[in-house]
C-alpha cells in the first residue's frame, strides 16, 4: 500500500514531534515510529536542556563551554547558531504546555552539570523529557495533519539519485529485495505533467502489527531516529537506540561523520532485573567510593581528584580495572554516609536500586560503564540537509558540528529543537506549490523468502556484536581491538547479508542488520584516527594531534 503524505518523518522524539507541528503548517505530515509514539529517547532524559536565560550568563560563555567540551571538532557556526537560539525554543515549549520548575521571583531554577560554567540547564524537576514529550505527543494528537504510524518500523529509504548513479546486485541489499529496483526502473524515463520528484522520496516501511511492508511516499523525509547505545552490550539507553537511521542512510549513499566519538556514562546499573538505568554522578559528589570485588579503591591510582574527576577519567579508569581483573563490574558504596541523608538525598535511586534488591544504605551499588550519546551521525549542514537531495536529518542520528568530539551535558535536547526549527525554515524556503509527481516505486517483493526457524542466528549475532564492541571499541581502544572487530563484524555481516534474503523480515532481524551496520561504521572511523581525542581513546596513541587530526572523520 503506498501512503503518501507532503513530509515523512521516521522517529517520534523531541526532533521528529516538534518538526511534525511546524510541517503541519505547511502540508501533510506522516510520523513514522516503530513502538508506540512517546517510547523515544527524550523521554529518559532526566537533566535538562542547556539555554542562556540567567542574568549572570551569555550566549558567548555557553558557547565557548561548548567549544571547549568539543575538544576542537565543534563547528563554531554551528554553535553559535543552536546556542543563541535556545532561548526562543524554550519559550515555544512553554507556549506549547510544557512546565519547567521555577525558582524565586517567577525564574527559572537553572541547574549547573558537567562543562557549564554557569548555571543554565532549564528543567523539569528530574524528568525533563518526559514533560518535554507529554507536550508534544498531546499537541500533535490535536494537529488534523500530522498522522503518526506507531509500532511501524522503516526498512530502507527509496533514493532515485543511487539507483541513477550505479548498478546494485543483489549481494547488495541497500533497498531491499526488489528486483526491479535493481536494473535502476525505478527512475521514470520521461517526466509526467508536474514536478518530478527525484532524490530521496520516502521509505520502505514495515507495518509489525499486518506484517506487511507499506510504502511511504513524500516530498521531504527526515530522519529523527534517535541514537545507537543498543550497539554495546551496557547502555543507558533504551531499547529502541538501534541506529536505524544512520544504517539506512548509509545504505542508501549518504554521507557519514565521527562515528568514533562515542559518550559512556562511568556508573549504570549493573543487575540482571534493571536496564539502562543511572546511577548519578552526584553519589560521588556526596562522598561515594568505587570499589572493586574484593573492597580494595583503585581511583586513587588514576587521578589526584578520585573519584571526583571528570566523567571520561572515570569511564576510562573502570573499563581499565574491568578489563585487567575479568571482573563483570565494579561498585560504588555510598553505605558510610548516614541512612536518612541517603534516602531524602537520593529517593529515585534508593527505591529503583531497592526494587532490584540492593539496599544502597547497607551495601554497595554494582555498576558500569556505558554507551550515552553518540556524536557523530549522518553528515548534515546547517539548514540539516544530509547529502542525498530530498533527506534531512535532525537529533542524535545528525551529526551537524554542534558536539564536536564530545558533547556537553544538556545540549542533546537543545540541538534538536534548534535543528528542527531549521529544517522547517529551509523547506518553507524552497517549497513550490506545484504538483509533484512521484516516478513509479514497485511494492515491496519478498521474492522466495520464507519464515525462519533459526532465530537462534539472530539472537546470538546480536548479543556477540554488543560484546565485542564493548570489549574492543569501547571506551579504551588499540589497534589490535579494533582489527579483532573488523574481522568480526565482516563474518556477522555476511550471516546476517544471508539471512536478510532468505527469510521474511522481522523488527528483530532489521534492528540486528542496523546494529551491525553502525557497528562497522564506529570500527572504521575509530581505525582512521590515529590519536586520541574527545571520546575516543586509543592507547596506541594517547596523545592529541591538532596538526594531523584536527578534522572529521567523513565516510562515503
Amino acid at each position: 500500500m503506498d501512503i503518501i503524505s507532503d513530509f515523512l518523518i521516521i522517529g517520534s522524539g523531541i526532533s521528529g514531534l516538534s518538526l511534525a507541528l511546524k510541517l503541519s503548517n505547511l502540508g501533510t505530515v506522516s510520523v513514522v515510529t516503530k513502538r508506540e509514539v512517546s517510547e523515544s529517547a527524550t523521554v529518559y532524559a532526566q537533566g535538562g536542556i542547556a539555554a542562556v536565560l540567567g542574568k549572570e550568563d551569555s550566549f558567548e560563555e555557553h558557547v565557548q563551554d561548548t567549544l571547549k567540551a568539543g575538544a576542537g571538532l565543534c563547528n563554531e557556526h554551528v554553535v553559535r547558531k543552536v546556542v543563541e537560539e535556545g532561548p526562543a525554543r524554550i519559550k515555544e515549549l512553554m507556549t506549547l504546555g510544557a512546565h519547567f520548575t521555577m525558582g524565586t521571583g517567577n525564574n527559572f531554577d537553572l541547574g549547573k552539570e558537567g562543562g557549564h560554567t554557569k548555571r543554565r540547564v532549564v528543567h523539569a524537576s528530574d524528568f525533563t523529557g518526559k514533560e518535554v514529550m507529554k507536550t508534544l505527543v498531546e499537541a500533535a494528537g490535536k494537529s488534523k495533519r500530522i498522522r503518526i504510524f506507531e509500532n511501524h518500523m522503516a526498512i530502507d529509504l527509496i533514493n532515485t539519485t543511487r539507483f541513477e548513479k550505479e548498478s546494485l546486485s543483489s549481494s547488495n541489499p541497500a533497498v531491499g529485495r526488489h528486483n526491479s529496483l535493481l536494473n535502476g526502473d525505478i527512475v521514470s524515463k520521461s517526466a509526467p505533467s508536474g514536478q518530478l520528484k527525484s532524490g530521496c522520496i520516502g521509505c520502505y516501511v514495515l507495518n509489525k502489527e499486518e506484517e506487511k511492508v507499506d510504502t511511504f511516499l513524500a516530498e521531504e523525509t527526515i530522519l529523527a531516529t534517535g541514537g545507537a547505545g543498543k550497539v554495546y552490550l551496557f547502555t543507558s539507553n533504551p531499547d529502541v537506540a538501534t541506529g536505524d537511521g544512520i544504517a539506512m542512510a548509509w545504505r542508501a549513499g549518504a554521507s557519514i561523520s565521527n562515528m568514533e566519538f562515542f559518550q559512556f556514562h562511568p556508573t549504570t546499573l549493573f543487575h540482571p532485573q534493571t536496564k539502562s538505568f543511572l546511577i548519578s554522578e552526584a553519589l560521588r559528589g556526596e562522598g561515594a567510593v568505587l570499589k572493586l570485588k574484593d573492597g580494595s579503591t583503585f581511583m586513587e591510582r588514576y587521578h589526584p581528584m578520585k573519584e571526583l574527576a571528570a566523567r571520561d577519567i572515570v569511564a576510562r579508569a573502570i573499563d581499565s580495572e574491568l578489563k585487567r581483573t575479568g571482573d563483570d563490574c565494579v561498585f560504588l558504596d555510598i553505605s558510610h554516609k548516614n541512612r536518612e541523608f541517603i534516602i531524602n538525598r537520593f529517593p529515585n535511586i534508593y527505591e529503583r536500586c531497592l526494587s532490584a534488591g540492593i539496599d544502597i544504605t547497607e551495601e554497595p551499588i554494582p555498576v558500569v560503564p556505558s554507551s550515552h550519546y553518540l556524536c557523530g551521525g549522518v553528515t548534515s549542514d546547517i539548514n540539516g540537509r544530509s547529502s542525498i537531495p530530498g533527506l534531512y536529518v535532525c537529533g542524535e542520528t545528525a551529526c551537524t558540528g554542534m558536539h564536536g568530539a564530545n558533547r556537553m551535558a544538556s545540549n542533546s535536547l537543545l540541538e534538536g529543537l534548534v535543528f528542527a526549527e531549521e529544517i522547517y525554515k529551509d523547506i518553507a524556503r524552497k517549497r513550490q506549490r506545484k504538483n509533484i509527481e512521484f516516478p513509479p516505486v514497485p511494492p515491496w517483493d519478498p521474492g522466495n523468502a520464507v519464515d525462519s526457524d533459526e532465530s537462534i542466528v539472530v539472537s546470538q549475532n546480536w548479543d556477540e556484536i554488543r560484546r565485542f564492541m564493548q570489549n574492543y571499541v569501547g571506551i579504551v581502544r588499540t589497534d589490535k581491538r579494533l582489527e579483532r572487530a573488523h574481522r568480526r563484524i565482516e563474518l556477522i555481516q555476511a550471516e546476517i547479508k544471508e539471512y536478510y534474503w532468505n527469510f521474511i523480515i522481522t523488527s528483530d532481524l532489521l534492528e540486528l542488520r542496523n546494529i551491525a551496520t553502525v557497528a562497522e561504521l564506529i570500527i572504521k572511523s575509530a581505525m582512521i584516527r590515529k590519536e586520541s581525542r574527545g571520546l575516543h581513546f586509543n592507547l596506541d596513541y594517547p596523545e592529541r594531534d591538532d596538526i594531523n587530526w584536527e578534522k572529521d572523520t567523513i565516510l562515503n
